[in-house]
């Protein structure tokens, strides 16, 4: 026996992204009329008759509304309960211009009588609106109950995501039940509407939400916890799907303030701000109607990576850690720079041997430089097959740096200055005894020739 009345608020919305200008919109609403809609709510009316009020009196509200057209669809209301019939659902009136009146006749003549089949019916309602990717396409399902065809309005969530839509709602009930809140647990909040006139309301809140985008600011703090950071790029997903939704470079409008979007209400969102490391908000919530300032502490400064003089690299990257960490958050090019969030990272660089660097501060809206010597390089003669390794001597120990591999041809090496160790041993040659070390040492831009 269903225990509650409820209103869910369901998106399907393309995911384009959003615009700053009001798209189309189309608002279908799915009415329960299953038998339990005879029950009372309140003392006098019953579910059915305070639900058809209060939606023709919603039906007569949008008429004037531009870009905006409305349709209905029906479950539960052409067989009895008896029949147990999970199909038993009807697109009643189709979208079209000035089809309102329709609505409300076709709503007056509608008795409740059948069972209640959620999903299906979501699943049905997801094919009743128009191809035209550019409108706002949104349910509204008015519902005094759980489902009762084993259906899983989770399942078909998944399976319209697949193509490319995203289904999302917003549930109000009333003697909210553990069974309800599981069934609906993946897509959607929860209210309450435990009187008609509850009711009312949150229709009211449920279609503004449906028909209007809302304004937002996201502030990038720095130090001194002023919006100032900007030039940054964010991106916007769907925090119930994970839906990617839209790409903004944040700005400074010409009043040097965050710049306003106009983002839609209906979504929760995850929010990553692209600084390095990145910066995540997640769930979101942007009320309709209200302007919402969202801040990200995100205070940075630059690092730039140079080789002193002139650089024998062709390419040098450096690992970013964060520090104490072995977290890469960034690779990052030598002769670059770059903006970090301020505080303190570990650099390895890729050179030969490799350097590390421990603790190196990122300061709020400062450079800092970090430069490595001039390389030289090491050029290996030979015409003979060799197996080999160079490592780095540092007192009495020897650092393993890289192995080679000669196969009659010269190679030519770019390390950084400092004393080596190269140990060949001939590829036909058996004997481990015949292993020889060679010493030597790499200069600043200049070259070291070995003959093996």
């Amino acid at each position: 026996m269903k225990r509650f009345f409820s209103v869910c608020f369901v998106v399907l919305l393309s995911l384009k992204g959003f615009s700053q200008s009001e798209p189309q919109t189309r608002i279908l609403f799915l009415f329960d009329a299953s038998f339990s809609m005879t029950n009372k709510m309140g003392r006098d009316d019953s579910r059915m008759k305070v639900a058809k009020k209060l939606l023709g009196r919603m039906v007569d509200s949008l008429e004037k509304i531009d870009d905006l057209e409305i349709a209905l669809r029906v479950y539960g209301h052409q067989y009895k309960t008896s029949d147990y019939n999970c199909k038993d659902t009807k697109l009643e009136v189709g979208f079209k211009k000035d089809n309102h009146t329709e609505i409300k006749q076709r709503l007056n003549q509608i008795k409740p009588s059948g069972t209640t089949l959620i999903a299906y019916s979501l699943q049905q309602a997801a094919y009743d609106f128009p191809t035209n990717s550019s409108s706002r396409n949104i349910i509204i399902l008015i519902t005094d109950g759980i489902e009762e065809c084993n259906g899983d309005p989770c399942a078909v969530s998944m399976a319209l995501q697949k193509q490319g839509v995203m289904l999302k709602p917003f549930i109000i009930g009333v003697g909210l039940n553990e069974d309800f809140r599981k069934q609906f647990d993946c897509v959607g909040k929860y209210f309450e509407a435990t009187t008609e006139e509850e009711f009312e309301r949150v229709l009211d809140v449920v279609v503004s939400q449906a028909l209007s985008n809302t304004t937002i600011t996201v502030n990038l703090l720095n130090t001194a916890k002023k919006p100032l950071e900007t030039d940054v790029n964010m991106s916007f997903y769907d925090s119930y799907s994970g839906k990617f939704i839209s790409n903004y470079v944040h700005t400074l409008n010409r009043h040097g303030v965050p710049d306003t979007l106009y983002i839609d209400p209906i979504h929760d969102y995850d929010i990553i701000v692209h600084t390095i490391p990145p910066l995540v908000k997640k769930k979101v919530s942007v009320p309709a109607g209200k302007h919402t300032t969202i801040s990200f502490d995100a205070p940075q400064g630059n690092l730039e990576l140079n080789v002193s003089g002139a650089s024998g690299y062709k390419s040098l990257q450096a690992l970013i850690y964060k520090a104490g960490t072995r977290e890469i958050i960034h690779v990052q090019e030598f002769n670059t720079k770059e903006p970090y969030i301020t505080g303190k990272y570990d650099i390895e660089i890729l050179t030969l041997p490799r350097i590390y660097k421990s603790n190196i501060p990122v300061v709020q809206s400062k450079k800092t430089n970090l430069q490595i010597p001039q390389p030289g390089s090491v050029n290996l003669i030979t015409k003979a097959l060799f197996w080999g390794d160079i490592y780095q001597i540092k007192g009495d120990k020897r650092v393993w740096v890289c192995n080679i591999n000669l196969d009659g041809n010269s190679q030519n090496i770019t390390m950084q200055p400092g004393s080596y160790a190269l140990v060949t041993r001939g590829k036909k040659d058996n004997n481990i005894v015949n292993s020889k070390e060679e010493l030597f040492t790499i200069s600043s831009g200049k070259v070291t020739n070995i003959k093996i």
